[in-house]
C-alpha cells in the first residue's frame, strides 16, 4: 500500500475462520471426490473474497494458496491408497519408473509427500486448474483489478 492512506484489512479471526472452512473441506478422511472438493473450495473462496473486496491482502493469499494446494495434493495422495496405485499414477504423471517405485513405497507421511518435489512437480497448479481449481490469487485479481495494477506515474 501507499503511505498516509487508509487501508482496509481483514481481521485475524476472519482468516482463521476461512482456514478452518478450507481445512474441513480438505480433510483426507472425508469420503468426497476431488471434483466436489474443488467445487466447494471455489464456492467458499469466491464468496469470502467478494465479501472482503477492496482489501489489500495479496501476500497472505499467496501463502494460503500454497497451503491449500498442498492440502489438495495430500488428499490426492491419500485417495491413491495402495503403493502400486501410487506408482502407476506417478508414472502416468511423468515420473520415471525408479523414482515412482521409490516414492510410492516411502515411509514418509502424506503431508511430507504433499510438500515434496515429487508431488509439487507432478500435481502442478496447471493440472489442478484442469480439474477446476481456481487459485485464491487469481480470483482476487479478477475481483479487484484496480488494486492489482501497478500505480501509474
Amino acid at each position: 500500500g501507499s503511505k498516509n492512506d487508509y487501508q482496509l484489512v481483514v481481521a485475524e479471526k476472519a482468516w482463521k475462520k476461512l482456514k478452518e472452512k478450507l481445512k474441513s473441506i480438505t480433510r483426507k478422511t472425508a469420503p468426497v471426490k476431488l471434483e466436489e472438493r474443488i467445487a466447494k473450495i471455489n464456492e467458499i473462496q469466491r464468496g469470502w473474497l467478494n465479501y472482503f473486496r477492496g482489501t489489500s491482502i495479496m501476500g497472505k493469499l499467496r501463502d494460503l494458496d500454497g497451503w491449500l494446494r498442498n492440502r489438495l495434493r495430500y488428499c490426492i495422495w491419500h485417495d491413491w491408497k495402495k503403493p502400486e496405485r501410487k506408482r502407476k499414477n506417478l508414472i502416468r504423471l511423468g515420473v520415471d519408473q525408479d523414482h515412482a517405485y521409490a516414492w510410492s513405497r516411502t515411509r514418509k507421511g502424506g503431508w511430507a509427500i504433499a510438500q515434496s518435489p515429487i508431488l509439487s512437480t507432478t500435481i502442478t497448479l496447471k493440472r489442478l486448474k484442469q480439474r477446476g481449481y481456481q487459485s485464491l490469487t487469481d480470483v482476487y485479481i479478477e475481483l479487484n483489478p484496480s488494486l492489482c495494477e501497478p500505480p501509474s506515474t
